[in-house]
């Protein structure tokens, strides 16, 4: 089994804890968001992990074994942190075929791995001629040229277009079918909220939570129903009796917290209460990760008034 396994680490830079004490493991099989504010330690943690760093103590290993062990790491771990690295004079194809010969990887990965990210018609083109969402598909290129077994990427939705964010959530889930390790950092809650199956999300440096994406919103947001109706005093006469209560919203509708739609749809009909609208509020991930995170933001704007 090829996990990802933090166990202890700590990060410091000149007195300040970056990371403080992370332990957590990312499982094969699954999609796991890597999550938190500015300033939370993600970064840190990834180039930890990816040996770019070195941990003033615990311990960050792939399959039990540091990266920096690893022989022809691009066969075991592909990653994605940054789409400005490609040399800018190199074609998209060079680029590619330099890091395959570094990793003894053959040049048929190559070619496949520019048909399945779709820059296989700009792979004559040098790569400062690419637009931001190219290189980001250059960059997954790379992180998959190895066929590793786990896959880190740092914002793959960064500049892709709607094609671009759709097809990458589809490969995300298929790698995960397929048995690999993902961990996908990403500030984006409802594209996170698409292809994860578990989070980890961070906080100032601490793990905050290491749980099921389904677990983790259901434990932090209420759901409930939404309802427009004619007749309000009815409605609200209807849900006291049945012990339910009813906060009234801003477009004269009613909100019942801890709610399903067909028992309200129920009580509605045999009681003869007109509907205008019935539908259900989903909690969120936003909601629930906002609600988590929002003291452990090292930067954040203050309210605007109405």
């Amino acid at each position: 089994m090829t996990s990802i396994d933090v166990r202890d680490l700590t990060k410091e830079y000149g007195g300040r804890r970056a990371v403080d004490r992370l332990t957590f493991r990312v499982r094969p099989g699954r999609v796991t968001g890597f999550l938190g504010p500015n300033g939370a330690g993600k970064s840190t943690t990834l180039r930890l992990v990816l040996g770019l760093d070195r941990p003033t103590s615990g311990t960050a290993t792939i399959g039990g074994r540091p990266y920096t062990a690893l022989r022809e790491p691009l066969r075991h771990v592909g990653a994605l942190l940054d789409a400005q690295a490609a040399h800018g004079s190199r074609t998209g194809r060079d680029h590619l075929r330099a890091l395959a010969a570094s990793n003894r990887i053959p040049c048929e990965r190559v070619e496949a791995v520019l048909e399945e990210t779709g820059l296989a018609p700009a792979a004559r083109r040098r790569v400062r001629t690419y637009s931001l969402g190219m290189r980001q598909r250059l960059g997954i290129a790379a992180a998959l040229l190895g066929d590793p077994a786990v896959v880190v990427l740092d914002e793959p939705s960064n500049g892709l277009d709607p094609e671009g964010i759709v097809w990458i959530r589809r490969l995300l889930r298929r790698l995960a079918t397929e048995g690999r390790t993902v961990l996908v950092s990403s500030h984006l809650m409802n594209e996170t909220a698409s292809f994860a199956d578990h989070l980890v999300v961070l906080g100032r440096g601490h793990l905050l939570a290491d749980t099921p994406i389904r677990d983790f919103i259901h434990a932090r947001v209420r759901p409930g129903v939404r309802i427009r109706t004619t007749d309000g005093t009815a409605l609200a006469a209807l849900l006291a009796r049945h012990g339910y209560d009813a906060v009234p919203t801003e477009d004269r509708g009613w909100t019942v917290p801890d709610a399903r739609v067909e028992d309200i749809g129920r009580l509605m009909s045999e009681a003869g209460v007109p509907v205008l609208e019935l539908a259900a509020e989903e909690a969120t991930l936003e909601q629930a990760y906002l609600d988590l995170t929002s003291a452990e933001a090292e930067f954040a704007a203050q309210p605007q008034e109405a």
